[in-house]
C-alpha cells in the first residue's frame, strides 16, 4: 500500500547548478533512517520544472538505486504536455520505481475532456500505479471530485495526492470513488485533519526537516488518534505555515541550507527567499527546536 508519510523530497544542487548526488544520498539515508513511508522523487518539491528530462530520469533512477528496497520511491511524471508525459513515464518504468504522481497539466488548462484523455494516455503508458494530482494553486486547473471518479475507474490509477487544501473533499472523494481509492493530502497545514477525515497519508514538504515527527503525525491521524495526532503536529505548526511563505521549494531548501544539509542553490527562476522571509523560516526551525545546543537527533 502506497500509504502513510510520504517525503516530496528535493533536489540537491551544487554551486555550479548540476544534481549533488552525494547530497542525494545523505537525503536518502535520512528518510530511511527515520522511518518515512515513501519518497516522491521529482516531483514540484524536486524542481521537476527545471530539470530536463535525462536529469529527471537520472535523478529517479539514483533514488531507486540509494533506497535499495528499504524505502518506496513514487517518480513524478507529470508534463502539461501529454506526449512529455507518456515518454518520462515510459522511460522511469523500467528502474524499479513503485509508483507515479502525475500532476493536472498546468498552464495551458485543458477541458475536463482534455484531462480524460490526458490521464488515459499516461496511465497506459505503464502498469504501474498512478496518482493524481490536484493542485490547482499552482496549475491554473481544478480537478473536481466528479471528475476523479471517472478517471478511478482506470485499475492503474489507484488514488489522488490532494492540494486544494479542502478537508470536506475527503468524504466526498470516498463517495464517488470508493474506500479502496487511496487519498493523499498534498496540504501540509491541514494534511492533520484531512487523514482524520479518512485520509490516508500526505505527500509533505515540511517531512524533508522532519520526518520522524510527521511520521508520528500521521501514523496517530491515520489510526483516528486525534489527540496524539494534534500533539505531534503542533510541533510542525510553524514549519507547515513559513515553508508556504515563498513559492515551494524554495522556503524548504533554505532552511535545509541554513541547518547545513544541503547548499542553497536552486535553478532559474527560482532564487532566494527574500530577507524578511528568511527571518520567518528561522523563527520556524527555532520553533521546530533546531538552531538551539541541541542536536537533529534531539529534536527528532
Amino acid at each position: 500500500m502506497l500509504t502513510g508519510s510520504m517525503v516530496a523530497l528535493v533536489t540537491p544542487f551544487t554551486s555550479n547548478g548540476n544534481v549533488d548526488y552525494k547530497l542525494l544520498a545523505e537525503l536518502v539515508e535520512f528518510h530511511v533512517q527515520y522511518g518515512t513511508d515513501a519518497i516522491v522523487s521529482v516531483g514540484t518539491t524536486g524542481e521537476s520544472p527545471t530539470l530536463n528530462h535525462d536529469e529527471h530520469v537520472d535523478v529517479v533512477r539514483a533514488t531507486v538505486e540509494l533506497a535499495d528496497g528499504r524505502i518506496r520511491v513514487i517518480a513524478g511524471n507529470g508534463s502539461n504536455s501529454t506526449q512529455e508525459a507518456v515518454q518520462l513515464t515510459e522511460r522511469i518504468a523500467v528502474l524499479g520505481v513503485d509508483g507515479f504522481l502525475n500532476v493536472t497539466p498546468y498552464y495551458n488548462k485543458p477541458s475536463r475532456r482534455g484531462l480524460l484523455e490526458h490521464y488515459k494516455h499516461v496511465s497506459e503508458a505503464s502498469d504501474l500505479p498512478q496518482f493524481l494530482y490536484n493542485v490547482p494553486g499552482r496549475t491554473g486547473c481544478d480537478m473536481l471530485p466528479e471528475l476523479v471518479a471517472e478517471l478511478a475507474q482506470n485499475q492503474n490509477i489507484v488514488g489522488i495526492k490532494e492540494a486544494t487544501g479542502e478537508v470536506e473533499r475527503v468524504a466526498e472523494l470516498q463517495r464517488l470513488c470508493g474506500h479502496d481509492f487511496l487519498l493523499l493530502s498534498g496540504d501540509d497545514p491541514t494534511a492533520r485533519e484531512f487523514m482524520l477525515a479518512g485520509g490516508h497519508g500526505v505527500i509533505s514538504v515540511t517531512a524533508n526537516l522532519m520526518p520522524q515527527t510527521m511520521k508520528r503525525m500521521v501514523d496517530a491521524a491515520c489510526r483516528g488518534d486525534r489527540a496524539a495526532a494534534e500533539e505531534f503536529d503542533a510541533k510542525l505548526a510553524s514549519l507547515h505555515q513559513a515553508l508556504f511563505i515563498e513559492a515551494n521549494p524554495i522556503p524548504v531548501k533554505w532552511a535545509m541550507a541554513r541547518l547545513g544539509w544541503i547548499q542553497p542553490n536552486y535553478r532559474l527562476p527560482l532564487t532566494p527567499p527574500e530577507l524578511e522571509n528568511e527571518k520567518v523560516i528561522e523563527q520556524a526551525l527555532r520553533d521546530a527546536g533546531y538552531l538551539t545546543e541541541r542536536s537533529s537527533d534531539d529534536v527528532e
